[in-house]
């Protein structure tokens, strides 16, 4: 469904929350009460900056919830370090209604709560209470600041993903009071999203949250050993002190922005430097361990798009990978693996094996890892594969990264020429998900029963516009991966 355009607040009817903070007004939208930027922790700034997040202190009077609050730091216009706000959309009706909560992507340095792709009005008027949440971004919530400012910060490269919890536990407590039900919560998110998602499902900290989650196109693999994540901090700290600027822990926000801008334009190695680590506190030295051990009486639902490196690198690369294209592995490592490609794949077209190889070491392969955890550990999977294409634009014929967002959210998508055909499709995904977050089965009109998906077979959903269910996809090349991301972290 397309966005519908904002209204005058003056021309709504006003609507009052009361959380444990304090009172919050937003407004009744097209039958649907919206409460936007209500704070969630108290602004990460001055003696707060790269700190853990503090739980928001309680407000007298009645506080105004009708405006998105800023976005976290990133290139552009209305950003702030004063960003923990979420969002939410509520049906009219406040009895218990399932929650879910969407942690948006961006390779942890970009994105926002605020996207008009996660307006959350079609899933209230389903019976959803939809929560947008925002965490901090870049080295505000994902630099290891110990190297620089001392033992006190340790820690300081998970506070994006503190964020992420601190969120949760105020949806915990403060729901029921938008009309939602706390044992009923799911969590989901795409991309830098879906591997905080990941994460979350290895964190004791985040356990009795969440009941389920839906990763789209993640994969836990998006973290650091300890030693990795000290590298990025020790090399930053040289990179700032030759920029002349002041003191890291008190310089104007726009200046650090601007040296992680530069830092990541020379940084010569993974695609992401700026990431969670596995520290042994919050997150297990080996994520997926924590995955299974805390996976039983969870559901999960996750897959990945088919091509979804082709966003980045083009559906045409036409050259050999470069070390730039991936997230994981060095190039050193992952060329032996590319070089057998061919075998597996002799058919296929050279760039689409390019695209194809660097989607597995970043997405797919990390994604069936985390599928096959969280099934060792006794939850309930369901995996599925996005392979219907884009039909227009220079990506016409992939499924690349982010396509999936439309399907989910039910948007128009224009670069498809068959606009029915697509806008049936969506119907069609868009129902998958909300049975799901319902606490049912996925069901995707006229497709097969979707099984669950267990370690010796990985059945998986393809969906398509004819959708079907594979058993052991892609098993000769899964093998060519063998006792490479298995649940290290990177470095």
């Amino acid at each position: 469904m397309a966005a519908v355009a904002m209204p005058s607040w003056a021309s709504l009817t006003p609507v009052v929350a009361k959380t444990q903070a304090g009172e919050v007004e937003g407004v009744l939208e097209g039958g649907v009460r919206v409460f936007r930027g209500v704070p969630f922790a108290e602004p990460p700034v001055g003696t707060l900056r790269f700190r853990p997040p503090v739980p928001v202190k309680p407000w007298k009077g009645v506080r105004q919830a009708k405006s998105f609050a800023a976005a976290a730091m990133q290139p552009g216009s209305g950003v702030s370090e004063d960003c923990l706000y979420l969002n939410v959309w509520a049906p009219a009706e406040k009895r218990p209604h399932p929650v879910y909560v969407w942690i948006h992507g961006g390779g942890m340095t970009g994105g926002r709560s605020s996207d008009p792709m996660f307006d959350g009005r079609d899933f209230a008027r389903e019976g959803v209470v939809v929560v947008t949440i925002a965490y901090r971004l870049g080295v505000f919530g994902f630099l290891e600041m110990e190297p620089m400012l001392g033992k006190a910060y340790r820690g300081s490269a998970n506070n994006g993903l503190r964020d992420a919890i601190e969120a949760l536990r105020w949806v915990k407590t403060n729901i029921a009071a938008f009309g939602g039900d706390p044992s009923r919560v799911t969590i989901g998110g795409e991309s830098a999203g879906a591997k905080i998602v990941d994460l979350l499902l290895a964190s004791e900290q985040a356990t009795g949250l969440f009941r389920q989650a839906i990763s789209q196109s993640g994969g836990e693999d998006r973290c650091f050993s300890l030693e990795a994540s000290h590298k990025v901090g020790e090399e930053f700290g040289a990179f700032w002190d030759k920029s002349g600027e002041d003191e890291i822990g008190t310089v104007e926000s726009g200046k650090l922005l601007a040296r992680q801008t530069a830092f990541l334009a020379q940084w010569p190695g993974w695609k992401y430097p700026l990431r969670a680590q596995a520290d042994g506190m919050l997150l297990p030295i080996v994520p997926l361990e924590g995955v299974e051990r805390l996976a039983k009486g969870r559901r999960v639902l996750i897959g990945t798009n088919r091509d979804e490196s082709a966003a980045f690198i083009g559906a045409h690369p036409g050259k050999e990978p470069v070390q730039a294209e991936l997230s994981n592995l060095s190039l050193e490592r992952f060329a032996p693996v590319y070089g057998r490609y061919e075998a597996v794949y002799p058919q296929m077209e050279t760039d689409a094996r390019h695209v194809r190889a660097v989607t597995a070491e970043e997405y797919w392969v990390p994604t069936v890892r985390v599928a096959e955890a969280v099934a060792r550990g006794g939850a309930e999977v369901y995996m599925y594969r996005l392979d219907y294409p884009q039909t227009g634009g220079a990506l016409a014929g992939t499924s690349p990264h982010g396509f999936d967002l439309h399907l989910t959210w039910e948007r128009p998508q224009a670069n498809n020429v068959d606009a029915a055909v697509d806008a049936a499709m969506a119907q069609r995904v868009h129902a998958a998900w909300l049975g799901f977050i319902r606490g049912e089965t996925p069901k995707l009109e006229g497709a097969p029963l979707w099984p669950g998906f267990e370690v010796r077979e990985r059945k998986t959903m393809v969906l398509d516009v004819a959708s079907r269910v594979e058993t052991m996809p892609q098993e000769k090349e899964l093998s060519l991966w063998e006792g490479l991301l298995e649940g290290a972290p990177a470095g």
